[in-house]
């Protein structure tokens, strides 16, 4: 894909948007659609339409979002998704909200993961996160009360 973008940047004479980097990954995915078998999420931040997100499901239909879920342990997060989810969230609301997100879905799917791992993108660069499995916000056998926006 890295090359994708870089032979894109050189034809248009500037990086590409979001837009264009989701719609080269659709070609990528769809032209390989019978050895290729994945959803992705292509999200970025880019001056001309600011933060986005788009989903590639396995069809290879691009379509802009406010957010997109995916992997093995989405299914079991959806309902908690359509309760808190909510545009508009500061920074720190949208990390809390994604780490508490991904703590459920881990703890109940066993192919989830057992680290946290996030990336914030915006017009200031990348900045990484990191939750260790021993600080995770929700366990099963002791959930802690999600309180939107203060954790």
């Amino acid at each position: 894909m890295r090359r994708f973008l870089a032979e894109h940047a050189i034809e248009k004479g500037e990086a590409p948007t979001v837009a264009a980097a989701a719609k080269l990954f659709r070609t990528l995915c769809y032209e390989n659609k019978d050895r290729l078998t994945a959803g992705i999420i292509v999200a970025g931040f880019d001056p001309v339409n600011g933060g986005s997100v788009y989903e590639i499901p396995l069809g290879g239909t691009c379509v802009r979002q406010g957010f997109a879920i995916g992997g093995s342990g989405s299914s079991y997060v959806y309902g908690f998704v359509d309760a808190n989810y909510r545009a508009g969230m500061t920074r720190d609301e949208c990390l809390a909200f994604v780490r508490h997100t991904l703590a459920h879905a881990m703890a109940r799917d066993g192919s989830s993961g057992g680290v946290i791992r996030t990336v914030v993108i915006d017009k200031n660069g990348v900045e990484r996160g990191f939750v260790p499995g021993d600080a995770l916000p929700f366990h099963l056998n002791k959930p802690a009360p999600y309180v939107f926006g203060t954790q």
